[in-house]
């Protein structure tokens, strides 16, 4: 069950990972047509602004890819010096304080959205882009890297308790430099 869970996350957010390149390939063609345009006197403005909000929420969306790919950085000085056993239950500590964190996050990411939605929040810039377009799926990236955190860790957590440590090493592990993970 826990394999199948780890496969089914790591589908999902394959495709997470590729509708967040694509938003940000389409970005940068955006800004490089409007650098363009401003050689011939013109420009789309805003793409500045647009950037940033792309930025803000492929990293929320890009997380949990990340977190599947063991692509966060840990320092793990007494992980290598203990066995099986010790890393595994070092990574396990080390994935609930990750998820209990970005739950925290989540939750208190909720009342910015509230805010501008009950408000009708909009930029203070030359678009006044509604806020809420930005805030809904930045919001909902931190809510899908919450659960990805928690999921991930429930199903490492059967790999220990079923004593398949290798499985939950490169499900929740690290990988030193120049490593790939399995």
């Amino acid at each position: 069950m826990a394999d199948r869970i780890l496969k089914t996350l790591h589908s999902l957010n394959r495709g997470v990972a590729i509708c967040v390149g694509i938003m940000l390939l389409v970005c940068a063609a955006a800004v490089l047509l409007d650098i363009g345009l401003r050689q011939l006197g013109a420009s789309f403005g805003g793409t500045d602004e647009i950037s940033g909000y792309a930025m803000a929420i492929a990293t929320s969306w890009g997380m949990g890819y990340a977190l599947l790919e063991l692509g966060h950085v840990r320092i793990d000085l007494i992980r290598g010096r203990v066995g099986a056993l010790g890393r595994s239950l070092f990574d396990l500590f080390a994935m609930l304080v990750l998820a209990a964190t970005v739950s925290l996050i989540a939750v208190k990411c909720w009342p910015v959205l509230e805010r501008s939605l009950s408000v009708g929040s909009r930029a203070n810039t030359p678009l006044e882009t509604p806020l809420w377009w930005v805030q809904l799926p930045w919001f909902a990236g931190w809510v899908w890297f919450a659960l990805m955190a928690w999921l991930i860790f429930a199903a490492a957590l059967v790999l220990v308790v079923q004593g398949r440590f290798d499985t939950a090493d490169r499900a929740i592990g690290v990988t030193g430099e120049g490593e790939t993970p399995q």
